[in-house]
This record gives C-alpha cells, sequence and structure tokens, in this order.
C-alpha cells in the first residue's frame, strides 16, 4: 500500500469524524434549543395565568401563592439554566405552578382549562379520591379531594423523604412539615402513615400509587396496633409494640 494511499483513507477517516462531530454538536444544540423554548413556553404561560387570576377565599389565595412561588423559581432557573437537564427542572418547576394554578380554578369554580403534561416529579404519587382524618400525636389532620375550609392547602404529589404523597387538598402543608429538622421529621412521617396507609381506601391506586406505597412500610403497618388506627388516631396514641420507618 502506497503512502499517498494511506494518507488519503487517513484524510477521509478525519473527515468522517469531524462531520459526525458537527453533526453530532448541531443535534446537541438543537436539543438545547427545544428545551430552552419549551421550559419558556410553560413559564410565560404560567404568568399570565397569574396575572388573570385573583383569589377571594382561603384556598385559591394559597393555591396562587404557591404557583407564585413556582413561578418565581422556574424564572430563576431558566435565567442560570445553560443544559438540557437544568431547562428540564426549570419546565417542571413551571408546570407545577401551572397545577396549583389548576387547582385554585377548580375551587373557584371556573373552567380549570386543558390538560397539563404529568408532573415527572408526580409519577406513582395517585390522587386522593375521598376525605380521610387522623390524629396524630395530639394534632388533627384532613385531606380530601376538593378545596374546602378545613382543606385550603394543595399539592400536586410528588415523593417527600422518598415516600409518595398523594395530589389533594389538605389541612396543613405536611409535606413542609416533613422537609423540616429532627422531630419535624418523625412528625411528617408519622402524618403519612396515617393518611396514607392501605386502609385509606381508593387513593388513585389505579394511577401507581398502590405500588410506590410499598415505601410506607407494606406489611409493617400492621404495627400500629395491628392496623387498626381506632378511628384514625392511633388507638389514642399508643402504638402498642415495635415500628419502623
Amino acid at each position: 500500500m502506497s503512502v499517498l494511499l494511506i494518507l488519503a483513507i487517513v484524510i477521509v477517516v478525519l473527515l468522517v469524524v469531524m462531520l459526525a462531530r458537527r453533526n453530532g454538536a448541531a443535534t446537541q444544540q438543537t436539543r438545547l434549543e427545544d428545551a430552552r423554548a419549551d421550559a419558556q413556553r410553560w413559564y410565560e404561560r404560567l404568568g399570565g395565568q397569574l396575572m388573570n387570576l385573583h383569589g377571594e377565599d382561603t384556598a385559591t389565595r394559597q393555591a396562587l401563592a404557591d404557583a407564585g412561588e413556582r413561578y418565581n423559581a422556574a424564572g430563576g432557573q431558566l435565567q442560570q439554566a445553560n443544559t438540557i437537564r437544568q431547562f428540564e427542572l426549570a419546565r417542571e418547576s413551571a408546570l407545577e405552578g401551572l397545577n396549583y394554578v389548576r387547582a385554585a380554578r377548580v375551587a373557584m369554580g371556573i373552567d380549570p382549562g386543558p390538560d397539563l403534561p404529568p408532573l415527572a416529579s408526580a409519577a406513582g404519587a395517585g390522587r386522593i379520591t375521598q376525605e380521610r382524618e387522623v390524629n396524630v400525636q395530639g394534632q388533627h389532620y384532613k385531606a380530601g379531594p376538593a378545596a374546602g375550609p378545613d382543606t385550603p392547602y394543595y399539592y400536586p404529589g410528588g415523593r417527600v423523604q422518598g415516600r409518595p404523597v398523594p395530589a389533594g387538598w389538605y389541612s396543613t402543608p405536611v409535606w413542609k412539615t416533613a422537609l423540616g429538622a429532627g422531630a419535624g421529621v418523625l412528625g411528617g412521617m408519622l402524618i403519612f402513615d396515617a393518611l396514607f396507609s392501605p386502609g385509606f381506601g381508593d387513593m388513585g391506586y389505579g394511577d401507581g400509587f398502590q405500588d410506590a406505597a410499598g415505601d410506607f412500610g407494606g406489611d409493617n403497618m400492621g404495627d400500629f396496633g395491628g392496623g387498626d388506627f381506632g378511628g384514625g388516631d392511633f388507638g389514642g396514641g399508643d402504638f402498642g409494640g415495635d415500628f419502623d420507618f
């Protein structure tokens, strides 16, 4: 094989490599721009919704306030994003905000608008389809599928401390309690165990909550007084046995 032929082969290989890298870079740039545009679109839609809605009742005001927090978070993420993943996170924040807006519209009795893309963070969390009331450590907690005077806090569904928390309306933002430290974490976990036990009935199990509910301890739920919550109060506050989280 002549030197010229070898040189020609090397040149061809180098050209192919350069062309592949150029095409790969172009594809990556296109994906980046698409992710940026998608996040920006949902962010702007959230901003428009917030400008046009004003709540009178506590539940609506709280949902819109939470939507505003997600709007600010998405805006900050967009300003700093320079990767596809970072734009995806900004998009998720904007979609979370739109879920709060949708909940506020339902609470106001107006059309919630078109369906939204599913939240990645809420996958498998399910939703609450019936009311539930429990007493944990002397405090009363309530959750349900609709807003009300006793359930003014909406949550779009997700995982807290690795546990699925279904979408719905709550008497207190227990997901924030569980993100605290020390006793706050323990209290939040107890509330989750009480509200979201297998005895809670239909909470959107068909949406994947039943599989995710294994994270709550599965058969360990029987440790709470043999599975009997004593009317939702853990048998009057006496756990009567060992238990694990």
